[in-house]
């Protein structure tokens, strides 16, 4: 719904009034700093423009096809899914400067499997023969070369963009009485699933990324920059899940719900289960965008929302964000918890202009854009160089991975008896 329309309502809220009153004053006085994007820095520092090349060399494990490329033959919508980034990663790395085919000079060994690329015909990923199919990997890696046995997989990394990561369950529930696959507990693990105090995170070794987003698809939507935003808050997704949460309390954690039941009516929020031809043109003209939780606490909306300027709304306690050492999500995005979702609209619109118009401007910067893709061919400063970065800036290891000789530590028969049968 447009903002002319709720001035003509009558039913608009007399904050929103000033807050239009007072943008309209800043941004005549501030158009051309805002043309000019500010520098983003984390608690890394200023790194999103980091060159990883020099930094670290990776070796790319050739493992049997069966395990990547003949599973995406099979079933190619695996590339347009938002789990996709374990086969753009795979890609990318085969041809990366960073890549080095003597084991010996490597800081970082990686495995390619695509455990997400078990589809159902909507096209969701079924998690349970990954575990079965990550050990297999291992299995094969243990015994086929050296280097997994010297540390126990201490200076391996794997990407798993599930739902919950490696604990491989699309339910919270479930994921949370697997655990992370025990054989991937010293592994340093690439993932989408990001929340803090959580079995399926190991914080100190994660690294957290964003889900995969089409770059092609979005850029194809790009509208004029100077296209006013007439959308104060914009969502289009579900509220609830009836077939899988057919009483509606834990879908979302009863968020989504919550902001159905308090705004389906309320004039500044344009929210609706259907999901027009126009979705990422409306985010563009939005100035809001609701990035509520749903099974998991991360979605591709956090990466549409960045990349149309849109600010997002961040509705996930606890979460953990994507680079959240490079980039000050606290500064570009606005944090509700759960419990307050029903303050929804007070809260947003007592944000001052002026701290909208800053989240703008670092929205604006390319280089936050860019941090959030995985674009084909790779571009400077996109989302695989920044999981490069980060792995770069975990070396050098610590000499206490490396274990004495004939030494274990992980555990090849714990974890569900299902998961112990051959793949």
């Amino acid at each position: 719904m447009k903002i002319e329309k709720w001035l003509s309502s009558g039913r608009c809220h007399i904050h929103f009034i000033l807050f239009l009153v007072s943008s309209f004053c800043l941004f005549a006085h501030s158009l051309h700093q805002s043309q000019q994007p500010e520098r983003i820095s984390g608690s890394a520092g200023d790194v999103l423009e980091d060159d990883p090349v020099g930094r670290l060399k990776v070796f790319v494990y050739d493992l049997p096809s069966k395990y990547n490329t003949k599973i995406l033959r099979k079933d190619p919508r695996c590339l347009t899914h938002m789990f996709a980034a374990e086969i753009f990663m795979h890609r990318f790395l085969l041809s990366s400067p960073v890549r080095t085919l003597n084991p010996e000079e490597a800081d970082w060994f990686y495995t390619p499997v695509y455990t997400t690329c078990d589809l159902t015909p909507s096209g969701l990923p079924l998690p349970f023969k990954s575990p079965r199919m990550m050990r297999s990997a291992i299995q094969l890696i243990s015994t086929n070369w050296p280097y997994w046995n010297r540390t126990e997989g201490a200076d391996h990394f794997f990407v798993v963009p599930h739902d919950f990561g490696a604990c491989f369950h699309y339910q919270e529930e479930k994921a949370i009485e697997r655990g992370i696959l025990p054989l991937l507990q010293r592994a340093t693990l690439v993932q989408t699933f990001g929340q803090r105090n959580h079995v399926c995170l190991n914080e100190a070794t994660s690294i957290t990324i964003p889900p995969y987003a089409p770059p092609q698809k979005m850029q194809a939507h790009l509208i004029p920059p100077a296209t006013p935003r007439s959308i104060f808050v914009y969502f289009r997704g579900l509220f609830y899940d009836v077939n899988n949460d057919p009483e509606g309390g834990y879908y979302a954690r009863g968020a989504r719900a919550s902001v159905w039941e308090n705004f389906k009516d309320n004039p500044l929020f344009d929210i609706s289960t259907e999901h027009p031809a126009t979705y990422y043109e409306d985010m563009q003209r939005a100035i809001f965008c609701l990035c509520p939780l749903g099974w998991a606490p991360w979605s591709p909306r956090l990466v549409e929302g960045v990349i149309f300027g849109c600010i997002p709304v961040i509705i996930a306690d606890d979460i953990v964000l994507p680079f959240a050492d490079a980039i000050p999500w606290e500064e570009i995005g606005v944090f509700v918890n759960e419990e307050d979702v029903p303050k929804l609209d007070t809260i947003l619109t007592s944000i001052p202009a002026e701290v909208i118009l800053r989240k703008q401007r670092l929205l604006a910067n390319p280089a936050m854009k860019q941090a959030m893709l995985f674009p084909q061919p790779a571009q400077p400063g996109d989302a695989f160089h920044q999981i490069l970065n980060g792995l770069a800036r975990k070396l050098p290891h610590n000499k206490s991975i490396y274990l004495p000789p004939g030494e274990k530590i992980l555990n090849w028969t714990a974890g569900p008896v299902g998961d112990l049968k051959p793949w």
